[in-house]
């Protein structure tokens, strides 16, 4: 028992020498870095990316101010060469175009106008890019000074650029208008030709209006049914040219009411309006021979009031059952009120306005009527008179002048764009200036 307690006594130290060893030895070793910070520790430094360089933004390639010409002064026009940079890859979407007055210091912006790469021009009507801008609040002969300024989308902007001093005065002629001048003056010469033709017995032909050639009829139905005829010269004034022209073939019908001795009723929603009339009708009675016969109760005023006005002429139309109606002027909303009611009264209709809106009612409920045209030739188809039918002949011919350029402008512009053809691009575009009206 003895030799076996000292045999696993001395087991048991050693295993203790030895355990204690090997603690020893751990202890004693060198702790081993992770792989990751060795790596980290032996890898070059990192090199930082390089910052990009901005180029800065080209301005204006030239500013020109100069007085804007061919006006009645106040204006000034600054003309922009637009930048490079309208193409580049951060592209200039505006110019900023500032002001100062008599020195060129303490700039104050007046406007902002789009680049031109992004404006919708023809490049056939320019001759070169240009980006323009007009200052209409200049005193004439004061100094100015205008810069322009390169802007792009996110704000950025160039340096500015400055035009040469400029001041504003006004022109005694506006060249720009000249082709209005040169058609003002073919037409005129056509309308003293055409009068001085009919004078010397020359008959123009005029195409017959149904509406025209009813007059007399009307007129002697009224007088064989002893009943009065009514005249609506519209509800607008005298300054308005369709009730010109309604006063104007009032004077005709009223001298042949006159011959026939029947009664006339024309009421009348403007004061004016009445007083051309009562002097028209009097002028119209004496030129019949029955001055006598004129009463200035035949043209009366009822109300400015549009509908006021209408349910007064209703009235007269129910009480006084006018066999022959006419209805010739300017009309808005009235219009089938007071066709209605004349169809109504079994009365003949003759109506003529120059309002689109209008006519489809007129046309529905009246026996004829004169559309747009046709009551501004009344006057000269009624009267015979050669001032009248040859300023008629001399206008037809300008309207047909311009609808000969209308046709071949747009000839040649299809054929332009068609075919890329340089010839068709001047006749396009002469046509186009010729009849453009400048501001």
């Amino acid at each position: 028992m003895t030799r076996r307690c000292l045999v696993f006594g001395t087991l048991w130290l050693m295993v203790m020498l030895t355990t204690a060893g090997a603690w020893a030895a751990d202890d004693a070793a060198p702790e081993t870095p992770p792989l990751d910070s060795a790596v980290a520790t032996d890898a070059p430094d990192e090199v930082a990316a390089p910052v990009p360089v901005v180029p800065p933004l080209a301005p204006p390639v030239e500013v020109v101010a100069a007085d804007n010409p061919s006006d009645a002064g106040g204006s000034i026009v600054v003309k922009i060469t637009p930048s490079p940079d309208e193409y580049a890859a951060v592209p200039v979407v505006s110019y900023i175009v500032e002001r100062a007055v008599c020195e060129p210091k303490g700039f104050q912006e007046i406007g902002l106008v789009m680049a031109f790469a992004l404006q919708s021009v023809d490049e056939k009507g320019r001759n070169e890019p240009m980006v323009r801008v007009v200052d209409a609040d200049t005193i004439d002969g004061t100094d100015y000074f205008y810069r322009a300024v390169a802007v792009t989308a996110s704000g950025r902007r160039s340096v500015a650029v400055n035009a040469p001093l400029a001041q504003s005065s006004a022109q005694w002629f506006a060249i720009n208008k000249l082709n209005m001048l040169l058609l003002a003056a073919i037409i005129s010469a056509a309308i003293i030709f055409f009068i001085e033709a009919i004078r010397r017995g020359k008959k123009p032909y005029i195409r017959k209006i149904a509406g025209l050639e009813a007059v007399d009829e009307a007129i002697g139905r009224a007088t064989e049914m002893g009943r009065p005829i009514l005249f609506i010269p519209g509800i607008n004034d005298m300054n308005d040219v369709q009730t010109v022209s309604s006063i104007i073939i009032l004077g005709r019908i009223a001298r042949t009411i006159a011959e026939y001795d029947t009664r006339l009723m024309v009421p009348n929603c403007r004061s004016l309006v009445m007083t051309t009339a009562r002097e028209t009708v009097k002028e119209a009675y004496a030129a019949a021979g029955r001055p006598d016969a004129y009463s200035d109760d035949m043209i009366t005023y009822l109300t400015d009031e549009q509908f006021g006005y209408v349910a007064g002429v209703n009235g007269i139309m129910v009480r006084e059952k006018p066999a022959t109606c006419f209805y010739l002027g300017a009309f808005f909303a009235e219009s089938l009120i007071l066709a209605e009611t004349g169809n109504s009264i079994g009365a003949i209709q003759i109506a003529g306005t120059a309002m689109p809106s209008q006519l489809p009612f007129f046309i529905a409920a009246c026996d004829y009527t004169l559309i747009g045209e046709e009551l501004f030739a009344a006057s000269a188809y009624l009267s015979q008179e050669p001032k009248q039918l040859g300023s008629l002949k001399g206008q037809d011919l300008g309207k047909a002048i311009a609808m000969l350029f209308i046709v071949g402008g747009g000839i040649a512009k299809t054929v332009a764009v068609l075919s890329e053809n340089e010839g068709a691009w001047k006749v396009a575009e002469f046509i186009h200036n010729l009849f453009k009206v400048a501001n």
